[in-house]
């Protein structure tokens, strides 16, 4: 007997190639993603939005900044221009000031331009009551008078020697003629007398030989005045070969100013007296 059987292999293909796939849960990834996305946007603007607050506020700082150095430097510029007006102002008196004192000046000077005239007329009208009087009186000295050939100047005379002598020859001479050596008190007196032997040696009334100190020959002591003094004199030299003892007396060069020399050359002399 034949059995037959009945291959359902057709059907169980069937319903294996039918069958329902397994379900994937994808559900909450999916949520994930959907979230993701716009919270990553929002960051990105927050951190955008505090970046900018953040150069905002720089700037603001800097501009806060810039207006304050604006402001100081205008109130330095006003500080300045308001000085300005002051020191044009002090500018302004200060010339007024120097044109009124030009003028005092201007005045002061043309006095003394007439006191100098006047004093020339006073020194012509003494000469020549002297000379007038000398006349009257056969050529003799009266009160108030230099003797002839003397220079009147303020209230001394003074003879300038043409003759050489030595230092001590000279002062016996002057003492003779009721005189002395002369003596130089005065800026005046300096200039006058330089002013008369520049050119020539000239012996005046200076030494150090009694004391070591210079003194006048009066023996009032003499204050060192170096600009008076030729450079690098008194120097007391020792090797002039003319005899004993260094440079103890004092002439006057022949640039008006002094040195020291020993006493015995030959100079000439000026002389003075006080009538």
């Amino acid at each position: 007997m034949t059995t037959e059987y009945h291959d359902e292999v057709g059907d169980d293909s069937s319903s294996f190639w039918n069958k329902e796939p397994r379900p994937v849960y994808l559900s909450g990834t999916s949520g994930v993603r959907r979230w993701l996305f716009p919270a990553l946007t929002a960051t990105v603007f927050l951190i955008v939005i505090i970046a900018l607050g953040v150069s905002n506020t720089r700037t603001s700082n800097r501009l806060w900044s810039v207006e304050n150095s604006v402001s100081n430097l205008t109130e330095s510029l006003t500080a300045a221009h308001q000085l300005s007006k002051d020191a044009a102002k002090d500018v302004h008196r200060m010339k007024f000031a120097v044109e009124s004192n030009r003028d005092q000046l201007t005045s002061v000077s043309d006095a003394l331009r007439q006191l100098s005239t006047l004093d020339s007329l006073r020194d012509t009208v003494a000469s020549l009551k002297c000379s007038l009087e000398r006349l009257i009186n056969n050529r003799t000295t009266s009160a108030g008078c230099c003797p002839l050939n003397w220079d009147t100047f303020q209230t001394s005379c003074f003879y300038f020697s043409p003759n050489s002598l030595a230092w001590h020859n000279a002062r016996d001479w002057c003492n003779a003629h009721e005189s002395h050596l002369a003596i130089l008190l005065s800026d005046e007196e300096w200039d006058f007398v330089t002013r008369k032997t520049r050119g020539t040696f000239y012996w005046i009334g200076l030494t150090d030989e009694r004391s070591g100190r210079w003194e006048w020959v009066n023996q009032t002591p003499y204050v060192m005045n170096r600009r008076r003094w030729m450079p690098g004199q008194p120097d007391a030299w020792t090797h002039h070969g003319l005899g004993p003892g260094d440079e103890d007396c004092a002439h006057l060069h022949h640039d008006g100013r002094l040195n020291d020399l020993h006493c015995t050359p030959g100079c000439a002399s000026s002389a003075r007296d006080t009538p």
